[in-house]
């Protein structure tokens, strides 16, 4: 199955810069894929010809005559802005010309757009960030990750029904286990939207394991974690921290003198293995899910490598039919059936 990306070529920090030769790495890498590169023509042919290539009919260029920044308010990309290289990338999915949109550009903006533009999936209310982190058993799916602030016990349960037919379509796992992020194990911990939660999810038909908390993320105890976006983007941003903390730690200590920076270069196949490991590239690119489009947020900051891994999760997501997967379970559900 051929599939076309529309990219948003302006979004993120570095812009062309990152957005191009990631999907000329795409082009390379996949004979199934044609991309749509969307943003200012100029700045768009500057990039192609500094990486020596040109347009063909696989990779295209599609005029926008204007960029959301990234500390834009949602109101102004929205409004003010109908030719944004985000709103037209969008646009693309909704007229069909693209089977899915990437942007690295300002999520906030990003998702009213994409709700504004390609609406909600039948039976379905809130539209949550679902995206992939590492653990010691290989990788676990959260959602929601700030989309979402108040959410309620409906809310929570649409989240854990899509973030199991995400799993179950992308890595082809029958029953992916669904948790429910909380305080405590116990039943009678959390606040009230928690446990009626808890309840429609145990009702539900997915394989729920039950309460996990914040360490049963990176254990991998389930393969989905549910929670609202406050606490959802709470939770990732203290990982982040945490991760650049113990990165930066470990450079002071084999740097702190000429035997820790001996041992530094004897460890370096160890800290080389370590590194690829967590590399936080591999997991880019996070599912707006429950849209009529799919539609996949990399990291702002995102390098090459990184875009490259969002525009494969895009690939996966469209040959996988998730967005028809969701909409068959979600009407299951509201039918007591599923």
């Amino acid at each position: 199955m051929d599939v076309t990306v529309a990219i948003d070529c302006m979004g993120g920090d570095h812009g062309p810069h990152v957005t191009v030769p990631a999907a000329l790495a795409g082009l390379a890498a996949r004979t199934n894929v044609n991309f749509i590169l969307v943003g200012l023509r100029d700045a768009i042919e500057v990039e192609l010809r500094a990486h020596g290539a040109s347009t063909n009919p696989r990779l295209r260029i599609h005029h926008a005559s204007e960029v959301v920044g990234m500390d834009e308010s949602v109101a102004s990309a929205l409004r003010g802005k109908r030719d944004s290289s985000m709103r037209v990338a969008v646009n693309l999915v909704k007229t069909g010309e693209a089977n899915a949109c990437v942007s690295a550009g300002n999520t906030g903006a990003l998702m009213a757009i994409s709700r504004f533009v390609l609406k909600m999936l039948p039976g379905i209310e809130r539209p949550p960030i679902a995206t992939v982190l590492p653990t010691v058993k290989g990788h676990v799916t959260v959602l929601d990750l700030g989309a979402n602030v108040d959410c309620s016990p409906r809310d929570l349960l649409q989240f854990g029904i899509m973030g199991a037919t995400l799993v179950s379509a992308i890595e082809h796992s029958e029953r992916p286990s669904v948790g429910l992020l909380n305080i405590g194990e116990e039943d009678i911990k959390g606040n009230e939207v928690v446990k009626g939660a808890a309840e429609l999810l145990r009702a539900s038909g997915l394989n729920f394991y039950g309460n996990v908390e914040g360490d049963d993320i990176y254990k991998g105890t389930t393969d989905v974690v549910v929670c609202d976006g406050f606490v959802g983007n709470v939770a990732l941003k203290t990982s982040e921290g945490l991760a650049q903390m113990l990165a930066a730690f470990l450079r002071e200590e084999f740097s702190r003198n000429a035997f820790t920076k001996v041992a530094a270069l004897v460890a370096r196949p160890v800290l080389n293995a370590f590194k690829r490991r967590v590399d936080h590239r591999r997991y880019n690119g996070a599912s707006l899910l429950g849209l009529r489009g799919v539609v996949i947020k990399s990291h702002g900051s995102a390098d090459v490598v990184a875009f490259e891994h969002a525009i494969y999760r895009a690939l996966d997501t469209v040959q996988s039919g998730v967005l028809r997967r969701i909409t068959e379970r979600v009407a299951l559900a509201e039918q007591g059936v599923a």
